[in-house]
């Protein structure tokens, strides 16, 4: 892959082969109108000293390249340019001399060098104006690459930034989901030894899910629903019938792409301050569909307005919010209210569909969560514990 620098280089001595045009259409009307030749002399030698012109520009990019403005003294630059204008134009009248005898020889055009050696001025003057011409041409060339390589420098930069951002963010979702697992699953211990056994297993198939994801920053959603299953079914291990959970997803929303573990916070959220708090227990509702090209999600669950409040500090829903802002900046919306005996998240976001072919591997991922799942939930020692779809 060529950088920038390197393809502003390459536009730099490089020219239309059309550029000696312009110069033809200036240098004949001129040795037609100011000097002693005919138009018919004028368009025979005018045309070929025109495409010989060329030289001048590609010379003139070289030039610029080496005397940048804004790095080089003005006064260099000046001075460099002046020498240049005056040497490339005596050569080209130098190149128009014997061309002129040449042409001489031409029966119409007998006597045409005698008639031309008068007029060279005319193409000296010519050549010098063309360079002033070819060197602007090229600064502002220049100039504009100059301007791109920064604009696409800053655009890395941005993006790296926001990677960078993205993977500290996740880095912050498994030791604070671990640390509540291990508070869980230490009090358990003392209490229930089968069930405590039961979630360490499920524990360990969830980050075992997460660690194979390796460095991704999307998933599928069908895949986030995977990961999600194993965490409802570690909180299942504690809190039993008490907690239940209803998903409405549509088949379109399955196959978009989102930001890895978007979902477990949220979730994870409800389920401490909401369903933990409520003596009978509740129900945590999610929902999401596609409408207009975009991605709506809801996340919502009960809460009880009189329990006691429980230590926050809204690690979760930050990290959600700061997630989508970093990957969509303002195209995604992420807002949370609380009523009555409801709390609820939702959320929107531009769709990104995940490639067509990585729907069956999801699918057999699925299938090899819910085996998992029923082989882990063979030994649970309390009846009342369900499968995390039985809610459903």
């Amino acid at each position: 892959m060529t950088n920038p620098a390197d393809r502003s280089k390459s536009k730099i001595v490089s020219v239309s082969k059309y550029t000696w045009i312009p110069v033809a259409v200036v240098l004949i009307p001129a040795l037609a109108t100011l000097g002693h030749l005919s138009w018919t002399a004028s368009i025979f030698l005018g045309a070929p000293l025109a495409m010989i012109s060329l030289l001048i520009p590609i010379d003139a990019g070289y030039i610029c390249r080496f005397t940048p403005l804004g790095k080089t003294p003005m006064w260099r630059v000046v001075l460099t340019h002046f020498a240049a204008a005056q040497v490339l134009s005596f050569l080209w009248m130098l190149i128009a001399v014997p061309f002129s005898r040449a042409l001489a020889y031409i029966p119409q055009l007998h006597g045409i060098d005698k008639q031309f050696a008068s007029d060279r001025w005319i193409v000296y003057l010519t050549g010098c104006l063309f360079y002033v011409f070819s060197v602007a041409y090229h600064y502002v060339a220049m100039a504009q690459d100059a301007a791109r390589a920064v604009e696409m420098q800053a655009m890395q930069t941005s993006v790296l930034a926001r990677d960078a951002e993205l993977r500290a963010l996740r880095a912050q979702i498994n030791p604070h989901f671990l640390f509540n697992s291990l508070n869980s699953i230490s009090a358990l211990t003392s209490v229930d030894g089968a069930r405590a056994r039961e979630m360490c297993l499920l524990l360990a198939d969830f980050l075992r899910l997460t660690l194979g994801m390796g460095e991704k920053t999307v998933i599928s959603f069908s895949e986030e629903l995977d990961l999600l299953e194993k965490f409802m079914a570690i909180e299942k291990v504690r809190f039993g019938e008490r907690l239940r959970m209803e998903e409405k997803i549509a088949e379109e929303a399955k196959r978009c792409l989102i930001p890895a573990l978007l979902l477990q916070p949220l979730l994870e959220n409800a389920v401490s301050h909401g369903i933990a708090s409520m003596e009978n227990g509740g129900l945590i509702r999610l929902e999401a569909a596609v409408h207009d090209g975009r991605l709506a999600i809801l996340v919502e669950n009960d809460r009880d307005e009189e329990a006691p409040s429980r230590k926050r500090n809204g690690v979760g829903l930050r990290n959600v919010r700061s997630r989508l802002e970093a990957r969509h900046g303002t195209e995604a919306t992420f807002r949370a209210e609380a009523d009555e005996d409801k709390f609820r998240v939702t959320m929107s976001l531009p769709v990104e569909f995940a490639p067509a072919e990585s729907e069956p591997a999801e699918s057999a991922r699925a299938k090899s969560a819910n085996a998992q799942n029923a082989a882990a939930e063979t030994g649970t020692a309390k009846s009342g514990t369900v499968k995390y779809g039985e809610a459903k």
